[in-house]
């Protein structure tokens, strides 16, 4: 937690759940990346967390944006970001979505099929197209498994359509799952980019970029390596692949931008068991899986958790969301380990909540209302 985070909830007191993101937290982070990669480009992934304060502080730092939808390259454009800067990064788009992003000057998208790509060619004639390729994401938190990307060997049919289609097969592109661990994990992604444009060469076509993905963590447990750490890794593994032929590279960075600058405030509903005998408590809280931390979904992300009690006897807690579905339910397979003298009312905070909380929250389940974001 960052002392500006401390101080703000020191002095203010919300009536429900909010999430407090630190901006300074968020260009500590930003600068990180640049020092980490210096030759790739950064296109912040918007969907982490899309606040107009963020956007517009990290355009103003130069940063690029992979957005999802229209709505989301409208929010990069209004905070300061040119048509150039941005990237249509979802590789399931309507050709009239296409159509707008061209219209609004964008000219850089990803594919992973041949209907894709004729998509994009009747829509955004003459654009950059860069092909998805399949990712296992082992190591990863949240891998991303089959929905997005071909095979490897399908991409350079995919490209070579969309360059006799009249695109600009510009690369391929690979995300190698979210809070990935594993400083070597774009290891093998990037040996296929490399024989993906072995191939494209052979055939005439000469591709230029290697978009990297995300999948660079945020602080949780503590033990994420440093982005530096991943700096080194991707780096070696670029020029073990490519040797002297280094493409035009970019990441995509989420998690990793904006989830250590976030704390979530929550509010202790009820505490009970459901056997006297048991020693396992349930805690609930006025925030659940469906107001924004839909990411505890399996117990994949697990949120440090601290309390005004901290430091007392502890033992173990089920925690659970105010709604009334029984899927809403956090950690319960590995409890969490709360003071004893937790009590109704006790304010809990989720640290590292600064991406992907916001956006998984329910316009009002149960009539509860959104999660409130302060940006300071």
């Amino acid at each position: 937690m960052t002392d500006r985070i401390r101080e703000f909830l020191r002095t203010h007191r919300n009536d429900g759940p909010c999430l407090v993101v630190d901006l300074e937290e968020v260009r500590e982070n930003f600068r990180a990346f640049e020092s980490a990669l210096p030759d790739s480009r950064i296109f912040y992934a918007v969907k982490a967390n899309p606040a107009p304060e963020i956007l517009s502080a990290l355009a103003a730092m130069g940063s690029c944006f992979d957005c999802a939808s229209i709505p989301e390259i409208e929010a990069a454009l209004a905070a300061g970001a040119t048509p150039e800067r941005i990237s249509f990064g979802n590789t399931i788009k309507k050709e009239r979505d296409v159509a707008a992003a061209f219209d609004l000057g964008v000219r850089l998208f990803a594919v992973d099929c041949l209907p894709e790509v004729e998509k994009i060619s009747r829509a955004a004639p003459g654009a950059r197209v860069f092909c998805r390729i399949l990712c296992d994401g082992a190591g990863a938190d949240w891998p991303l498994s089959r929905k997005f990307g071909c095979t490897p060997e399908h991409a350079p049919d995919v490209l070579e359509a969309a360059h006799r289609a009249g695109l600009v097969a510009a690369g391929i592109s690979f995300h190698v799952g979210s809070q990935q661990r594993n400083t070597e994990a774009w290891d093998a992604a990037i040996a296929s980019a490399s024989a993906i444009f072995q191939i494209m060469a052979m055939r005439g076509i000469r591709l230029t970029l290697v978009n990297l993905g995300g999948g660079f963590p945020a602080r949780y447990r503590g033990d994420e390596p440093a982005a530096n750490l991943y700096g080194v890794a991707i780096r070696e593994s670029i020029l073990r692949h490519f040797g002297n032929r280094v493409p035009e590279t970019i990441i995509e960075p989420g998690r990793g931008m904006v989830g250590s600058a976030g704390i979530l405030k929550t509010e202790v509903v009820l505490i009970s068991k459901k056997d006297p005998s048991e020693d396992t408590r349930w805690v609930f809280l006025d925030i659940g899986k469906f107001g924004g931390l839909a990411e505890t979904m399996d117990e994949a992300i697990r949120y440090p958790i601290r309390s005004e009690r901290d430091g007392a006897e502890a033992g173990p807690c089920v925690i659970a969301g105010p709604t009334c579905d029984s899927a809403d339910v956090l950690y319960e397979k590995t409890p969490y380990l709360l003071p004893l003298s937790l009590e109704i009312g006790d304010m809990l905070l989720f640290e590292g909540t600064g991406a992907y909380t916001t956006t998984y929250s329910s316009i009002g389940f149960n009539g509860f209302a959104p999660l409130q974001a302060i940006v300071i």
